[in-house]
């Protein structure tokens, strides 16, 4: 038989909250109309009531689960969840009530039964019944739940049973040479709590009561920590913002699979909080939520993955009453979605920034040449593939795809500041064409300057964003990138953070009469892992930056076609080669050929070959020229850019070049230190009016 045995003077228990007598129960009386209209509803939800039977004797009460029928008005028939063993307990009890639960409210029928057998109870209806409201923390019945509680070594395994905000209700099973004995209920445990989904909550919990029942137990756990630390300290954090109308996090509860619906109170791009109910509390700091949307006014929504990352308790203005609010962190969130997000909030703190808007590309054109961006060489080396370009820039200027990003400040729909960005390695996104007006060149420069800053600080942490490096080529002699990423490369003054690394800059102009052919024992072949591994002990002792990495030429890097299939699926071409250029198969260069669209960068940095030099014995000028005639083949156009590290080898071999490049690449662990830089140039800017 399925019942529950219980002290009489207990309120019961139902399948969704579990109560205690107090001085917070509050009592009223309903009508038959709202008694029928609760039970229809049971019935409606394929739910279930619940009715006690009290001992002739002795004061013991057992509850029994019954499934109500469709009620009319005068009579409730309730069909029993399990008949076995009825006509025992007709022997030994005698009907007391019947109980409808509703979160912590519990409805209470008192009335004599017309008739009670094996396949139910019939009751009629009362007039009046009464209703308990306990003024008392919910507890939520959970579903399909997993839990280990682990102490000094020793793991159990069971099931979550019920929850709420401030404790946790398991049953633990020992195997066969486990006792319970072995837990120390003065000493913490820590608890893994999973579904099908995955993990969703660990953490510290003591044991606040305990039943043991042969190889079962039945523990109740109050976690200890209200707050995480999810990711490593910050000092400069998300701006958060308020927004009106707010918006509503909506999600199917990871305990439960019931959907609840929370207010946002304010929101960032790298997470938000939100009210949790003071009585009803249905998050716990540490809790994964495997998917939540946020929804704005049913315009727009936006899914993610998030983790509570603390819980606390605030006094509301002008009032006694608690407020709960929660902390949530964004761990995965679709770039798109978080683009949408972060293009609303940067709307909120500056009217006249904007992310990824739709341009007039008249209105741009107009900007790069007016503002000095596009200069009469630049132009001469474009103009004849100005068709070309103007279709590759329509696609990243209309399309948005998921592998650029443009910034623009826009006043009175006049652009004055812009500047973007392209995933162009694995996970490194390349900032180009930085570029303001000239009466708003410190103003409008450095807000989109900061809105890259802000949004690489955004979406960094994001699998989805790929973005552990952010790098850009800049002139030595251009002042405004010199003073700003090589400000920051000096501020930072850690190579491990943040790096420059100076190229030579030149055309390759293809010619019939060039020597192909490289003389033995010269070979120009396919790049090897231990080719990678001797560039990477080259580079850290020449200079100990991040362009290894940043330019994804560890041996060890995952699939590297990922990235050139998304500019496939954006319309758009990109591809890297790699290859060794070896003298007696002893490596002397490392040569990169990305061949991508016609100025995909202005500067045709995204298309060329990159070649580095790990040792420069037997490397002549013509050496490297019959090499780089060969790989020149791979591109249509007739000149080809060429950059070449360390510049000091080109002056060494007096290899003309036409400008240097530096290679600028920040970590963005190292955010702090670039907010530090950046937030005293916006104070220069200040003071500057």
């Amino acid at each position: 038989m399925d019942y529950l045995e219980r002290n009489p003077d207990s309120p019961t228990d139902g399948n969704n909250a579990h109560t205690t007598p107090s001085d917070d129960i509050v009592e009223k009386t309903v009508t038959k109309a709202v008694l029928i209209n609760r039970l229809n509803f049971v019935n409606f939800q394929d739910g279930e009531v619940f009715v006690n039977f009290k001992h002739r004797k002795y004061d013991r009460i057992i509850t029994l689960k019954a499934i109500p029928q469709p009620c009319t008005g005068a009579y409730l028939v309730c069909r029993w969840r399990d008949a076995h063993n009825m006509e025992n307990i007709m022997d030994a009890y005698r009907f007391h009530n019947l109980v409808i639960t509703n979160g912590m409210k519990i409805l209470s029928v008192e009335a004599l039964p017309r008739g009670i057998n094996g396949k139910g109870i019939c009751l009629p209806l009362p007039e009046s019944a009464i209703e308990t409201n306990v003024r008392k923390l919910n507890r939520y019945a959970c579903d399909d739940v997993t839990v280990q509680l682990i102490q000094n070594g020793i793991s159990y395994s069971g099931n979550l049973v019920d929850f709420n905000a401030i404790s946790l209700k398991l049953i633990l099973h020992a195997k066969p040479t486990q006792t319970f004995q072995w837990i120390n209920p003065k000493t913490k445990v820590n608890i893994i709590i999973q579904n099908g989904q995955g993990p969703l909550y660990s953490g510290e919990c003591r044991i606040t009561r305990q039943t043991i029942e042969g190889d079962s137990g039945n523990f109740i756990l109050e976690p200890l920590h209200q707050v995480i630390q999810r990711y490593k300290p910050k000092e400069y954090r998300s701006r958060r913002f308020k927004l009106t109308p707010s918006p509503d996090m909506v999600f199917s509860h990871p305990f439960t699979h019931k959907k609840m619906t929370l207010k946002v109170i304010d929101l960032a791009g790298s997470g938000f909080s939100v009210e949790d109910d003071r009585r009803n509390p249905v998050l716990i700091a540490g809790m994964i939520i495997p998917e939540l949307e946020l929804t704005f006014a049913s315009s727009f929504k936006i899914k993610a993955k998030a983790q509570v990352v603390y819980r606390k308790t605030l006094l509301s203005e002008g009032t006694k009453s608690e407020d709960i609010q929660c902390g949530l962190a964004f761990l995965d969130i679709n770039f798109d979605d978080h683009l949408k997000l972060l293009a609303l909030l940067h709307q909120v703190e500056n009217r006249h920034a904007y992310v990824c808007n739709q341009v007039d590309m008249d209105d741009l054109w107009r900007f790069f040449f007016e503002t000095g961006f596009i200069y009469p060489k630049k132009y001469a080396f474009l103009q004849s593939e100005k068709e070309k370009v103007k279709a590759v820039y329509q696609k990243l200027y209309t399309q948005n795809p998921s592998i650029a990003r443009h910034f623009i400040y826009q006043e009175n729909g006049i652009i004055r500041g812009h500047m973007s960005m392209l995933r162009f390695y694995d996970k490194t996104w390349l900032i180009h064409h930085h570029a303001a007006r000239s009466n708003s060149l410190l103003r409008a420069g450095l807000v989109v300057l900061d809105q890259i800053g802000q949004f690489t600080f955004e979406s960094h942490r994001l699998h989805s964003s790929h973005m552990d490096y952010l790098m850009c080529y800049f002139r030595p002699e251009n002042q405004f990138p010199q003073h700003v990423f090589g400000g920051a490369t000096n501020h930072i003054n850690d190579p491990s953070g943040c790096s420059l690394d100076l190229f030579t800059y030149s055309h390759y102009r293809k010619s019939p009469d060039h020597q192909k052919k490289l003389p033995a024992p010269w070979k120009l072949g396919k790049t090897e892992p231990e080719d990678l591994l001797e560039l990477e002990c080259f580079y850290k002792e020449n200079s100990g930056g991040l362009m290894i990495r940043g330019l994804d030429l560890t041996p060890t890097n995952g699939d590297r076609h990922e990235l050139s299939e998304a500019y496939h699926t954006a319309g758009l071409k990109r591809e890297r080669r790699l290859f060794s250029l070896k003298h007696k198969n002893r490596l002397r260069a490392v040569i990169i050929a990305n061949i991508a669209d016609v100025a995909l960068n202005m500067s045709d940095l995204t298309s060329c070959i990159k070649m580095i030099v790990v040792d420069q014995e037997d490397l002549s000028k013509e050496i490297l020229q019959s090499a780089v005639a060969q790989l020149a083949e791979l591109y249509p156009q007739s000149r080809v850019p060429l950059l070449l590290y360390p510049a000091q080898y080109a002056d060494a071999q007096s290899i003309p070049y036409e400008k240097k490049y530096y290679l600028w690449l920040l970590n963005t662990d190292f955010s702090d230190h670039y907010f530090q830089f950046i937030e005293e140039l916006n104070k220069l800017r200040s003071s500057q009016g």
